[in-house]
């Protein structure tokens, strides 16, 4: 149903909800896209006319600082007329439905929106409530996914090993309360990596989460050995429930990336973080800022990311 609803009867993307269930060619195609639009970061005019027009609603209902950028940043070189809702003084604090803001902010010419929410299929609804002409793209819902975030880490790893064939990668840390992981995990297991690990602790974990085609392991001397790939995961106290951890000491001592750990990856190893990063918890500074890091060059690749899917769900 979600498949059906993303794609145009003639196969193009016309919304991007989530990456469970689309086909390798359309992520495939994004990827594309994308690599054609990171040079106009290096133009002097950062700009083409592809959504010339088009009114673009950045529905931002959770804190965000590189989403919410990064999509603003690409609708405006796309020439798109961008509009940010400040939800702190919306009518959703006067108890406005989501469905009613959405058709008020339809009635204003709307043409996409993008849309982060704390609940699950937030964007899911709201894209079955929307005209044929409108298009929506989730910017992260819930625990549920994280689209474009999973998209440019593809990228980031498409750009710095080639593809994904013969990689061995290592997803580390929260699984659990993370949609970014969820969707990295459709992504790489679409595009045929042929070697994809979790590393946690079991509290950090989902149910059954091996049916999602990984590998698990429990401890970072197993679960990066000889990988080719580092994805380090915030960990995400702000939706745990309970003490599923001893402390943020003790995460560090067994889950925290070191120098000292790095060592257990191949030599050009990458190492990738969605951000924001807490420093000294699931990641050491001298990792962060190291060689083998990548985490800036992610943001910088991002913005080229969201204009490839604003311009295909636009196009469709």
């Amino acid at each position: 149903m979600i498949r059906n609803l993303q794609l145009t009867p003639d196969g193009k993307l016309h919304h991007l909800l989530t990456l469970d269930g689309l086909p390798a060619r359309i992520l495939t195609q994004i990827l594309d896209t994308a690599e054609s639009f990171v040079s106009i970061g290096d133009r002097e005019v950062k700009k083409v006319p592809l959504l010339r027009g088009k009114a673009v609603f950045n529905l931002f209902f959770e804190n965000s600082t590189r989403t919410r950028t990064t999509f603003e940043i690409a609708a405006k070189r796309l020439s798109a007329d961008v509009f940010n809702l400040n939800i702190a003084t919306s009518s959703q604090n006067k108890g406005e439905t989501l469905l009613d803001t959405v058709a008020n902010l339809s009635a204003m010419q709307a043409d996409m929106f993008v849309v982060r929410h704390a609940s699950s299929g937030a964007p899911n609804l709201i894209a079955h409530h929307v005209a044929p002409h409108i298009s929506v793209v989730n910017a992260g819902d819930g625990r549920c996914a994280h689209p474009t975030q999973g998209l440019l880490d593809m990228f980031t790893i498409r750009h710095y090993k080639g593809g994904f064939h013969n990689l061995t990668v290592a997803i580390v840390g929260d699984v659990l309360h993370s949609r970014v992981a969820r969707s990295q995990i459709h992504a790489l297991t679409t595009l045929g990596c042929p070697e994809l690990r979790v590393v946690a602790p079991k509290t950090l974990l989902p149910r059954e989460v091996e049916s999602m085609g990984v590998h698990v392991h429990y401890t970072m001397e197993t679960g990066i050995k000889d990988c080719d790939v580092i994805i380090m995961l915030r960990l995400q106290n702000e939706r745990m429930q309970g003490d599923l951890l001893p402390s943020a000491g003790e995460y560090y001592k067994h889950w925290g990336l070191t120098p000292d750990k790095m060592k257990l990856a191949k030599p050009d190893a990458i190492v990738m973080h969605p951000g924001p990063m807490n420093r000294g918890v699931e990641i050491d500074s001298d990792v962060a800022d190291g060689s083998h890091s990548v985490i800036l060059p992610q943001v910088t690749f991002g913005i080229a990311v969201r204009m490839a899917v604003m311009s295909m769900v636009a196009g469709s």
